[in-house]
């Protein structure tokens, strides 16, 4: 118990920092680098609980695809920091209501995690099932696909907007780059497209 006690205290004050220095870094890169550091410290907490399902797709998909992502995105917009500090104050009362909104969040999540729980074992108690043959990757599941299957599907949609949001930034209009216009290429006329040569017979073209 106290080497655990002692590797989650540990693992608790690194990923406390990562986060603190995702904010506080100046430089969009190493914000990106210590997210991850962030991730992989939070994947070993949820290992000490023993929630190993969790833990492995904290890093599958969070370090090895999401955080990748951020990183070649912040590489490929090439962000003027600068620039970005000139309005910060403009958008202050925007960014504080999206925090408060967010922190109230978090507390309602906070609040319903005690009853979701225990519905979850009430719901395969009544099945017939004993609490203790119940895994994680079962118990998501049961809750996952069931109780919060809209709010599964809501956080999709907004990833799929991410994603989109993502792709529209990286597009820009650069003087002497030709890009493919598929509405040009779809109503073009037949004497653009082709053209027709009689060639006489027994010569070349």
């Amino acid at each position: 118990m106290l080497l655990q006690a002692i590797a989650f205290y540990v693992f608790a004050a690194v990923t406390v920092a990562s986060g603190t220095m995702v904010v506080v870094s100046r430089n969009p890169v190493y914000s990106v680098l210590f997210l991850i550091l962030a991730f992989f410290n939070a994947a070993a907490l949820f290992v000490l609980i023993g929630a190993e399902f969790i833990a492995m797709i904290l890093v599958i998909v969070y370090v090895g695809a999401v955080a990748v992502l951020f990183l070649f995105v912040v590489m490929m917009l090439d962000i003027n920091m600068s620039k970005l500090k000139e309005g910060f104050l403009d958008y202050l009362p925007i960014g504080a209501m999206i925090g408060a909104a967010l922190l109230a969040e978090i507390l309602f999540g906070l609040g319903v995690w005690g009853s979701g729980a225990s519905d979850t074992v009430q719901a395969f108690n009544s099945a017939g099932i004993p609490p203790a043959a119940i895994d994680n990757t079962r118990a998501i599941g049961q809750v996952l696909y069931t109780q919060y299957f809209y709010l599964f599907q809501v956080s999709g949609l907004v990833l799929l907007v991410a994603m989109i949001g993502a792709i529209v930034l990286t597009l820009r209009n650069r003087p002497g780059v030709r890009r493919q216009r598929v509405s040009d290429q779809l109503y073009r006329s037949k004497e653009e497209t082709m053209t027709v040569v009689k060639v006489p017979s027994r010569e070349g073209v």
